[in-house]
């Protein structure tokens, strides 16, 4: 009979079980980057580039430093996406137009749907580690010139299904709290050496990824390590084993069927949509000017 390994624990497999672990091995690997840094951030998606593969998902940063009294991300504007920041470790300061703000502790998610225009600051508070994601998402052609909307979840709000935390979507019946989209998950996972878990994404998640932080995963027979990889398209299930305590991002989602058309801080899905977005953050703009919250 075959086992199967977790962790130090060992237990048969059923033949079911094996032809799903022969199902979860389909799925190739067909980009890998481990992006490039851009000050004290790790830049490793842009839209212009792997964004095109894993859109909605087209912006990745992934940020693990002490604070030096510095601004991370000082007031700028946004329209046409949401921006999701998975805050693993420190305290982030956070202000946007909808007029929120606060402070958010490690563990804690921001969803900041900007539509049609908004602007926001995030950067650290205090002079722990600081380290996690920003990630931006391309909005359905219905939200993209639409009301901005913030939600600012702490730690103890984000739920969980087994060794995952439920950033975006849903997984094995239990839900995230923020008002995304419908067709996307993501998930923020921690694995202990040796042990599996599998994702059968929901029908419909084509696309799928994966970016490694700490330690090592082993998934379609390769090794991934502090970096991003994205997997063919198609809804088979992945299974992912750790090597060493694993620290790990997973998104899966239907496809963003639009072409992506880029601003400086905007991603739309036409050249007009584009220019109502960016006539929105310009009139913002005027007005937090002449507030003197703007140099």
């Amino acid at each position: 009979m075959a086992y199967a390994t977790s962790g130090d624990q060992h237990a048969p497999v059923r033949p079911s079980q094996a032809t799903d672990i022969a199902v979860a091995d389909r799925r190739q690997i067909v980009a890998r980057t481990r992006g490039r840094a851009h000050g004290p951030v790790l830049r490793v998606v842009s839209p212009s580039d792997i964004g095109e593969l894993i859109k909605p998902f087209v912006f990745l940063d992934y940020f693990d430093f002490t604070p030096s009294g510095g601004a991370l991300f000082p007031m700028h504007p946004h329209s046409g996406i949401a921006t999701i920041t998975v805050l693993l470790s420190g305290d982030l300061r956070y202000e946007d137009t909808t007029g929120a703000a606060g402070v958010l502790s490690g563990g804690s998610v921001e969803w900041m749907r900007a539509g049609n225009g908004i602007w926001h600051d995030a950067s650290p508070s205090g002079t722990g580690r600081f380290r996690g994601y920003q990630i931006w998402v391309a909005l359905p052609r219905e939200l993209e010139n639409g009301d901005p909307e913030s939600q600012y979840l702490p730690a103890a709000s984000v739920p969980r299904a087994g060794p995952a935390r439920i950033v975006l979507g849903g997984k094995d019946g239990a839900q995230s709290l923020v008002n995304a989209p419908a067709g996307l998950n993501l998930l923020h996972v921690k694995l202990s050496s040796g042990e599996r878990w599998r994702h059968d994404p929901p029908s419909g998640h084509t696309v799928a990824w994966v970016h490694v932080n700490e330690g090592a995963l082993h998934v379609s027979g390769e090794r991934v390590e502090n970096e991003l990889a994205v997997f063919d398209r198609s809804e088979d299930a992945l299974e992912f084993t750790a090597e060493g305590a694993t620290d790990f991002i997973f998104a899966s989602a239907v496809r963003h069927p639009h072409d992506l058309v880029l601003g400086y801080y905007s991603v739309h899905t036409s050249t007009e949509a584009l220019r109502k977005g960016e006539a929105e953050i310009a009139r913002i703009g005027k007005r937090l000017r002449a507030e003197g919250r703007l140099r």
